[in-house]
């Protein structure tokens, strides 16, 4: 137990023995708060504590005996809301002015709270200086709304709040103007989403801050001190009002978790505290479960509280600026109406007497782009109806035909899926969708949750249709307008990722259910199958273009052999687009659109030519040699000098580049003077969506090492690379590198990078020490390192697929590995998903050939004793 501050002796306030008595105090409501006490308790205990202390301490320092001056607790602290490490806002407030002798009072009053590291903020002002400064500054007149007498001249404090309420401090109209743009900015600054990876539980969109800006405006209009007074104004339902304090309780729980865990004021959930404040509000299981099932509590808590901040301050609108708005009604039918560019029903029981027509009601917004959303009545009936559902809307026959007429809307992507989503209505459509809503992944490559993630990618589905897009989707906005039945695509959208978190394959799931939803829908078999095929290989796409080696002719074949169908190719390449977009949209740039560009087309020549008749690969040798020959020859280079520098290349390096780049590295090989020295070149072209560094030097013990780690240390990113080497010793190496941005690399850095590559191949032994600091969010996460042997028909290379944490200086101590144990790097494709690299080597052994069973145990073990000694600790 504690003691109270009020019974406090004056020897007893020093420092040490308040700083003791408050850490009495934490203790006790930490103890509380771990056995599951009352969050609103806590929260208002902490402030009744405080308010203790500081009348205790207001008498010490004998301000009790100075007239007209009181101290006023205002902003969150008026509220009486106190989390372990929230500010204290108090004013110290005299009527007319401040005697010298006080400030030495106040400033001794004020620095005591700072020794006792509180987070005090404070003001020391005169009504009049309120009242200024208030008028001015959109904080501080909320803050002054709030405030709340601790000790002190009553009639001082209430000489404030006369001011403070009059309609010269701020009127309702313009408190709620200002209060809406400071919302709107706040919303801004995270994005418009409640899906951050690592919100702010305070001012994230949907979270403790709008139901603050609910309270405010309510205060200033019709007085109302709680959420309780505000049902009184018929501006709640009793409902409303308890699912908003029920809101309110479990994000205080999170921030009252989050602060026994935090040394300094804070407000976000970030990776490093998730764990800990799951455990805290009792959430158990194995591995990330308990983050992933607290996350998906927070993230539903904050959709709900965003609904419900969206629907009361459009009531508010009506009823504080109703004379500014037209509010003439426009009818749509006898169901429907338009007011003020907000869709409203015309019945008040419509959506419990028929449900369906809660569909109609999104096939109207699909109709009307003027409809900018749902009016906040219609929005309370829909949030009425949506809970008295005793089953789910594709039950009935009729909302499954008004669906389908929604899924074939040309402009059903723009707005009405994204509505359908935010009300609440597809969970109530389809029981499948309600188990993903909220769901998160504990990784830094899921931005949103998967329900968000769905939804985005329907509406990067919708910018293919705009030719605008062209530059940045060049294949879907070709693809997608000629696709015969569009719905197949958003319907395969839907549900691409609706089996995650249920445990096995979410694609496997997904395909089964999406089958069965098409056939229920009317569609016919062949519909339902490809729908259903593409939610079971939604990932085959992108993880053959970038995981894959897809120019080796038996890698497209492969691909071409599972796709069996053009038509299936162009559905997938748009669901495969914008699922990459939908995912993070840092992760679409030009390599990956060059490489799913050139994944399509050699797919489509092979479909096209028919799987029976593969490409020769000699053909294409042949094909690449002439025209870089002819090339060669334009810049005056003869046909000996070509054919005896191509003598000491190997087939392969033709199979694997193009036409110009062998023309541009032959001619640069011709050009050099010296053979012993390294030659670099970096294009100044974009090469496949990145710049290309082809490195032309003499063989030598782990130069893949040194050149990765080299370029590691310039912050260049390697995506891909081929790794030759000529009859008589020599290599012809090529890297596909991005800079940080994802951009290729600015011309101007190509004669540094040159520069930096040549000292670090001559110094022959590499140089692996990190250069770069491992990312604070990477020590929050573990990925089992796996390396796996992929079958291919080869009899004289080895692919291997690596993955692991992605941590500075991986790619070089991987490359130092393979050196170590005489083994011979001839491809590279790196990739990185969130935390996670994911990368595929093409190698041959000592003996130059495939590797055997002995010398696969004996890599995997080397690679992973290599991985550990980079793992943050």
């Amino acid at each position: 137990m504690y003691q109270s501050p009020l019974d406090l002796t004056d020897k007893q306030i020093n420092v040490q023995s308040l700083k003791e008595q408050l850490d009495t105090f934490g203790n006790y409501q930490k103890e509380l708060f771990l056995t599951r006490h009352a969050i609103t308790d806590l929260v208002f205990g902490r402030a009744e504590y405080m308010d203790q202390l500081l009348q205790r301490l207001w008498k010490h320092y004998h301000f009790n005996q100075i007239e007209h001056l009181c101290l006023v607790a205002v902003g969150g602290y008026g509220r009486k809301e106190l989390h372990p490490l929230s500010d204290i806002d108090i004013l110290i407030l005299a009527k007319d002015s401040f005697h010298p002798d006080i400030q030495a009072q106040v400033s001794e009053f004020i620095t005591l709270l700072w020794d006792l590291k509180l987070e005090v903020g404070h003001a020391v002002r005169t009504i009049e200086e309120c009242t200024e400064i208030g008028q001015k500054d959109l904080t501080v007149a909320t803050n002054l709304q709030e405030a709340r007498l601790i000790s002190g001249c009553e009639e001082t404090y209430y000489r404030l709040k006369l001011q403070v309420h009059s309609e010269s401090f701020w009127s309702s109209e313009s408190f709620y103007k200002a209060k809406i743009q400071e919302q709107k900015a706040r919303h801004a600054r995270y994005h418009d989403t409640t899906y951050n990876l690592e919100p702010d539980i305070k001012s994230t969109p949907g979270g403790l801050r709008d139901i603050h800006t609910l309270s405010w405006v309510a205060r200033r209009h019709f007085g109302a001190t709680s959420l309780l007074e505000m049902s009184r104004h018929d501006f709640l339902t009793d409902a409303e009002y308890r699912e908003l304090v029920e809101c309110q309780n479990f994000l205080w729980r999170v921030r009252f978790a989050l602060h026994l865990e935090l040394k300094r004021y804070d407000n976000r959930l970030t990776f490093a505290h998730q764990a800990q404040v799951a455990e805290h509000l009792g959430f158990h299981g194995d591995h990330n479960q308990p983050v992933e099932m607290m996350m998906k509590e927070f993230y539903r808590t904050l959709r709900r509280v965003a609904e419900l901040n969206k629907m009361l301050l459009k009531l508010f609108d009506l009823v504080i600026l109703g004379d500014e708005k037209d509010t003439t009604p426009h009818l749509i039918n006898d169901d429907y109406q338009i007011t003020s560019n907000l869709i409203e029903v015309r019945q008040k029981e419509l959506f419990q007497d028929n449900p369906a027509a809660i569909i109609d009601m999104f096939i109207h917004i699909a109709n009307n782009s003027s409809i900018e959303g749902v009016a906040p009545e219609t929005m309370r009936q829909l949030r009425s109806a949506r809970r008295k559902l005793t089953q789910f809307l594709h039950c009935l026959p009729e909302a499954r035909e008004k669906f389908m007429q929604l899924a074939r809307h040309p402009n059903a992507l723009h707005k009405a899926f994204t509505l359908m989503h935010r009300h609440g209505v597809l969970a109530a459509y389809l029981p499948q969708w309600s188990h993903i809503v909220g769901q998160m992944q504990f990784d830094l490559f899921h931005v949103y949750t998967v329900d968000e993630h769905s939804i985005r990618l329907l509406k990067y589905i919708h910018l293919f249709e705009d030719s605008n897009n062209y530059q940045r989707h060049p294949i879907c906005c070709e693809v997608f307008p000629r696709l015969p039945k569009k719905e197949l695509l958003i319907l395969a959208a839907i549900f691409h990722d609706i089996g995650k978190g249920r445990g096995g394959d979410h694609s496997e799931i997904g395909a089964v259910e999406a089958y069965d939803f098409c056939i229920e829908h009317g569609l016919s078999k062949p519909e339902a199958r490809l729908v259903s095929w593409l939610v079971k290989n939604h990932l085959l796409m992108s993880v053959t273009a970038q995981r894959r080696d897809i120019y080796d002719p038996d890698v497209i074949i492969e691909f071409a052999k599972t796709v069996r169908e053009e038509e299936y190719l162009e559905y997938l390449v748009c669901l495969t687009v914008a699922d990459i977009c939908a995912t993070n949209p840092e992760l679409w740039n030009s390599w990956k659109r060059t490489l799913l560009a050139e994944l399509f087309y050699s797919t489509q020549r092979a479909l096209r030519r028919g799987l029976e008749n593969p490409v020769d690969v000699r053909d294409r040798i042949r094909h690449n040699q002439q025209l870089a020959s002819a090339l060669l020859r334009k810049e005056g280079f003869v046909a000996r000098q070509i054919d005896n520098l191509w003598q000491r290349f190997k087939a392969d390096y033709f199979l694997r580049h193009s036409h110009k780049q062998i023309a541009w590295h032959s001619a640069s090989i011709l050009n050099h003077q010296s053979p012993d020295e390294t030659l670099v070149l970096v294009s100044e072209q974009s090469t496949r969506g990145g710049t290309e560094i082809f490195v032309y030097t003499r063989d030598q013990h782990a130069l893949f090492a040194a050149i990765v780690a080299e370029l590691d240390r310039r912050g260049l990113t390697v995506h891909d690379a081929q790794i030759m080497a000529s009859r008589d010793g020599f290599v012809l190496d090529t890297f596909i590198v991005l800079d940080q941005n994802g951009q290729s690399v600015d011309p101007e850095r190509h004669s540094t990078i040159i520069k930096n590559l040549q000292s670090a191949i001559a110094l022959e032994t590499p140089a692996l020490d990190k250069t770069r600091r491992t990312p604070g969010n990477l020590k929050h996460f573990t990925v089992k390192t796996q390396i796996d042997f992929l079958p291919t028909k080869s009899k004289k290379k080895t692919l291997l697929e690596f993955v692991a944490l992605d941590t500075p200086g991986l790619l070089a101590n991987v490359g130092a590995t393979f050196a170590e144990l005489g083994l011979d790097i001839h491809g590279a494709k790196i990739t990185t998903i969130g935390e996670r690299a994911e990368d595929l080597f093409i190698i041959t052994g000592k003996e130059h050939g495939k590797l055997t069973q002995e010398e696969e145990q004996q890599v995997k073990d080397a690679l992973i004793k290599s991985v550990k000694t980079l793992l943050p600790s």
